[in-house]
């Protein structure tokens, strides 16, 4: 486990956005607020009753207001069966 988003540099992860979006490439950079920059993005949508769609992003920013989680995965385990997609996540209001 990276105890640094840093040390993930240049190699693949996957990220959650508050929305429920998984998006998935090469982690060029990130900044002080978590901003996030991959370049090859693809996000993944799932559905209950269809395989995994992906769609190609390219080189992407997600800000850091909007990541939720940041993991290394490997590719050769992604499974694309259906699979429920993951709900927004809400903020607590204060």
């Amino acid at each position: 486990m990276a105890s640094s988003i840093r040390e993930w540099k240049d190699k693949e992860v996957c990220v959650v956005t508050s929305d429920g979006r998984t998006i998935m490439g090469t982690l060029v950079g990130n900044d002080q607020v978590q901003n996030v920059i991959l370049s090859d993005a693809q996000e993944r949508i799932y559905s209950d009753d269809a395989p995994v769609e992906t769609v190609e992003l390219g080189l992407y920013v997600i800000r850091g207001d909007n990541v939720c989680m940041i993991a290394d995965y490997n590719k050769e385990k992604l499974i694309d069966s259906p699979a429920p997609p993951l709900p927004s996540i809400m903020q607590q209001q204060r």
